[in-house]
């Protein structure tokens, strides 16, 4: 291949190659034809027809090192056209780490003082694209005195190189602190652009600078206010926007302008009211912008564009936690943005809504987000369940709130399977997701108690009886559709309904016994080691009766645990769930003779209001001969007024 031939002929040789080794062959030749020219005289233009050449080369990745001194004699070249190819090279082949560098520092301090804008232009995009800190301070005056020069091109090329120095060496930012200053009286666009982005640079290295630019807010204000309400510029207009780049570059020291004017029905308007927005949330704004930010990410989720709802949410996601109550008010917005057919959005407004649950719209926020849940892909269902639990952990009131979440899904699959069992629609059972099922039998065996109580305060009153979720867990573990895995969580709810339940123990005996012959191992050894606790370790089993007494805010529960075949320990826990506290409060208990009754000591006398701390007291009851155990319970105690209270309760302790 001949060294003379011309850059697109070598391209089109190279991308006719047909395999990366003809590639390489092609690439060889040339590169030694071209290292044979750089020692030979220059024959009229030559040089920087290689050098161009070779930096093609550089480009497909292949070595051009023996080019870097041809870049620093063809920068001392008196040819426009030679220092243009030679300052590009230096900037692709050269770097601060490298000797070579060094020797264009001279080059660049004549061509900053060149007559001709273009070799200076040339230089100033050199300096600030590999200027070493040590060329960096020899040249940093030249470039201070280009700052103060005529020439609007020199100097928005000049600010753009004030800041690589200014990165490169701290100490020289009060050297341009001055020139800076000045630049902002300029009417060209790009000085501006270039003055901003250097006086960031000073005030984010220099408190001092910091505070000496403060004073240059008014100016930036005007420039702001000039770009608002000024007519069509076809120089600077974008989409209607009058140049949005140096909008968005000034609108971290006002943003009021910006936020209230821009037009928010194009894209460039968008962008810049975006940045606007990270703006007023990154620095210490008042709290009237920061609602108003807000409000702008609002109106974002209003657009049809996904990707700007997208950002917004992802924005609002991070200022939930610092700005909770003005992201509240977008709250049925970003809810509605859960049925968004794009899979990344609706993520998106799920992380966010959950995010916005608290004591107060717990109810209504999970009405919608289990909706959500289960019409959610069943790919997502079970990180949407996880993401599901901490909300109820979020809301501490009482012990039933907290579980609500749980008994909604509960009592409607419970519904669901019951209907089916009852009615026989064994299809309509069969098309409840899996994991669904064992979210509810993990749910049954979990809060059975309180479900069968019917305090779920996140829907309409139902009634689920003990029947009913005995035949729920017993469809799943008969449906053949049900995996092993579902009929594992059937079969361990079952058996803890033992304990939550009272009339129906033989029924979950009978059925825990059938599946100690299952063909399914898993399932085999559940059940074998259920029926050991049935026959071993029965006596143990704890029997919780719902509250025997509730009356004027004072409740009292009964939990029963029998300790031998005639003997009984009954734990008695009252609460107060009224607004004034309760002193002096006593339990007595009396039994029939031929029981004993044992009464220990309680736990206090005390009970603070709103149920903030209980009082308990231990029962031991033996009853050798069986009859039929009624214990009377006479509770008293001081209102906050001094007055007297007397009652009694009679109730059947159940386990002997």
């Amino acid at each position: 291949m001949s060294p003379s031939i011309p850059l697109q002929e070598m391209i089109r040789a190279i991308r006719s190659a047909r395999t990366q080794c003809e590639e390489r062959g092609v690439i060889q030749r040339e590169c030694a034809a071209i290292r044979a020219q750089f020692r030979q005289v220059d024959n009229g233009g030559a040089r920087s027809h290689n050098l161009a050449k070779l930096l093609y080369v550089h480009m497909l990745g292949y070595p051009a090192h023996f080019g870097q001194m041809e870049c620093v004699r063809m920068i001392a070249s008196p040819r426009y056209s030679e220092k243009r190819v030679g300052y590009l090279g230096a900037m692709m082949l050269l770097d601060e780490k490298q000797d070579a560098s060094l020797l264009i520092t001279n080059s660049i301090k004549n061509d900053l003082a060149h007559s001709n804008q273009y070799v200076q232009s040339l230089a100033l995009c050199t300096l600030a694209c590999m200027g070493s800190a040590e060329m960096c301070r020899d040249l940093a005056p030249e470039i201070d005195r280009l700052l103060r020069a005529s020439n609007s091109y020199i100097k928005k090329k000049a600010a753009l190189c004030a800041v690589h120095i200014v990165r490169k060496v701290h100490d020289l930012g009060e050297l341009f602190a001055p020139a800076a200053r000045s630049l902002l009286a300029e009417k060209n666009h790009g000085v501006l652009h270039g003055a901003v982005v250097l006086i960031t640079q000073l005030c984010e290295r220099n408190p001092e600078a910091l505070e000496r630019f403060r004073k240059t807010v008014p100016d930036l204000v005007q420039i702001m206010k000039g770009l608002v309400i000024s007519g069509y510029s076809p120089e600077h207009d974008v989409a209607g926007i009058s140049d949005p780049f140096l909008q968005v570059i000034i609108c971290f020291m006002k943003d009021l302008l910006v936020a209230t004017n821009t037009d928010s029905t194009k894209t460039v308007g968008n962008a810049v009211l975006y940045e606007t927005v990270l703006t007023v949330l990154d620095i210490k704004s008042e709290s009237g912008l920061r609602v108003l930010a807000v409000n702008i990410l609002g109106r974002f989720l209003l657009n049809n564009d996904r990707n700007i709802r997208y950002i917004a949410m992802t924005s609002l996601q991070r200022i939930v936690g610092t700005d909770h109550n003005a992201v509240q008010r977008h709250r049925g917005t970003i809810v509605d943005c859960l049925k968004d057919q794009d899979a990344s959005v609706k993520r998106r407004a799920l992380e966010l809504s959950l995010a916005l649950v608290s004591a107060s719209n717990i109810r209504t926020m999970m009405k919608e987000l289990l909706l959500f849940l289960s019409s959610c892909p069943p790919g997502a269902q079970s990180s949407s369940c996880q993401r599901h639990i901490p909300c109820g952990r979020k809301v501490r009131d009482t012990h039933t709130r907290r579980i609500d979440v749980h008994l909604r899904g509960c009592i409607a699959c419970v519904h669901c399977i019951c209907a089916c069992a009852q009615h026989r629609h064994s299809c309509a059972c069969e098309s409840i997701k899996p994991s669904l099922v064992q979210v509810a039998c993990w749910c049954i065996g979990e809060y059975g108690d309180l479900l069968l109580k019917g305090e779920c305060q996140e829907t309409e009153p139902s009634q689920v009886t003990e029947d009913d979720a005995l035949d729920a867990l017993e469809t799943v573990l008969q449906s053949h559709m049900s995996s092993p895995a579902t009929r594992g969580f059937a079969l361990t709810a079952t058996m803890k309904l033992s304990t939550r339940i009272t009339e129906n123990v033989d029924r979950i005996r009978s059925i825990v016994s059938i599946y100690g012959s299952c063909m399914d191992v898993e399932l085999q050894q559940r059940a074998v080691e259920y029926n050991a606790l049935f026959r071993k370790y029965d006596h143990m089993r704890y029997v919780t009766v719902l509250p025997v007494y509730e009356k004027d805010g004072v409740s009292l529960t009964l939990i029963c645990e029998k300790t031998s075949d005639s003997g009984m320990t009954v734990t008695l826990t009252a609460s107060n769930s009224t607004d004034s506290d309760i002193s002096v409060f006593t339990l007595q208990a009396a039994v029939p003779k031929s029981v004993q009754l044992h009464m220990k000591a309680p736990s206090g006398d005390f009970l603070p209001a709103r149920g903030a701390a209980k009082v308990t007291q231990m029962v031991a009851l033996n009853n050798p001969n069986k009859v039929n155990l009624k214990m009377r319970i006479r509770i008293s105690y001081n209102t906050s007024q001094g007055s007297a209270y007397q009652d009694t309760q009679l109730v059947s302790p159940t386990g002997l």
